[in-house]
């Protein structure tokens, strides 16, 4: 079975070897011990602990195959960002300027370093292993993100972005950052990208230009990947359109990926998704198929044990039956309160 829970300390040897295959561009994701013990001891006490308005606070899950016992996957979500650290975005605008003399109009793109989403949510760290990029599971990962959301909302601001990995070539260049951040830092991609995820981002502040900065002065090269997704997001990309989230005039300033958000409520998993009561512990094959058209998300509504599964349920009246493996892993008994929403909906 898989299971989608909130890391631990315990997790930290099976995340550096995560990390260790994410590629270039995923800065919530360092391969380094240090910073992952920290991140950890954080997401406990997130889990844990009293919301705080003033503080930026991590969820990170892991998915683990509980068969092998081996950790397959991630997702997170940090609430209140740019609260501790300034969190940088460039804001892309339009200039119009017009000259009746030589009868010319031009449209031009400007970029603006901005702090626009300070103290909103922002959801990352996605991945799965490639072998586990089947059946639904992907979207099974993504979307346990926003089941938190529907059972916690009041962790949460109801602003909700996410940042895509920017498009970048074979060899793991940007030449978004080539053409652009790497003029300002003389660092290459990959450096500049580890040292924003290990030491955070005030290095950004005190080299990048506040100025604004016109599209067309930089290389066709840098200006066609603006907005264009790297295309291992694809697939996170249309998850995230199927939820409800919209592109915006917002990009990663280090790669330039596009940046979507949505409100909480418009969130389809926290619209649809149901609450209902646990009625029995069933030991039927029938709710051990493996049909996607049977598969439900669920999870068990407890903070400080949150834990998720894809499993198929029965519904008894106004109540749901579960198979007993997923109880177990679940930690649920009858008379508990289960979240549920259909993988695949019609």
């Amino acid at each position: 079975m898989l299971i989608v829970r909130s890391a631990t300390p315990d997790d930290i040897d099976g995340l550096l070897s995560l990390s260790e295959q994410t590629g270039h561009g995923m800065t919530t994701m360092p391969t380094d011990r240090d910073v992952w013990e920290s991140r950890l001891a954080a997401n406990s006490s997130s889990f844990n602990k009293p919301v705080d308005p003033k503080q930026q606070q991590t969820y990170f899950f892991v998915l683990e195959d509980t068969k092998s016992k081996k950790l397959v996957g991630t997702s997170a979500l940090y609430n209140n960002v740019g609260l501790d650290r300034p969190f940088y975005s460039y804001k892309v605008s339009k200039v119009t300027t017009a000259s009746a003399e030589i009868d010319v109009t031009l449209h031009l793109r400007v970029l603006h370093l901005v702090n626009d989403y300070t103290g909103c949510t922002e959801i990352g760290s996605l991945f799965l292993l490639p072998e586990y990029r089947k059946h639904g599971i992907g979207q099974f990962l993504s979307r346990s993100r926003f089941m938190l959301l529907a059972d916690f909302p009041e962790r949460f601001s109801d602003l909700v972005f996410a940042e895509l990995r920017g498009w970048i070539d074979e060899d793991g260049n940007s030449p978004f950052w080539e053409f652009l951040g790497s003029k300002f830092f003389g660092l290459s991609y990959a450096k500049a990208d580890f040292i924003s995820a290990v030491h955070g981002s005030q290095f950004i502040s005190d080299l990048m230009p506040k100025y604004p900065i016109y599209v067309n002065l930089l290389p066709a090269a840098a200006q066609d990947v603006i907005g264009k997704p790297n295309d291992a997001a694809v697939p996170a990309m249309k998850i995230l359109e199927r939820e409800n989230f919209q592109r915006t005039s917002y990009i990663d300033i280090f790669d330039a990926g596009p940046c979507v958000q949505c409100r909480v409520p418009q969130i389809h998993t926290v619209r649809n998704s149901l609450v209902k009561t646990v009625h029995s512990i069933s030991d039927s094959d029938k709710l051990a198929s493996q049909d996607r058209d049977r598969q439900f998300i669920l999870c068990n509504i407890r903070l400080a044990d949150y834990r998720m599964s894809l499993q198929p349920i029965e519904f008894k009246g106004d109540q749901v039956i579960i198979n007993r493996s997923t109880a177990e892993h679940l930690h649920l008994d009858a008379g508990d309160p289960i979240r549920f929403i259909k993988l695949i909906e019609r």
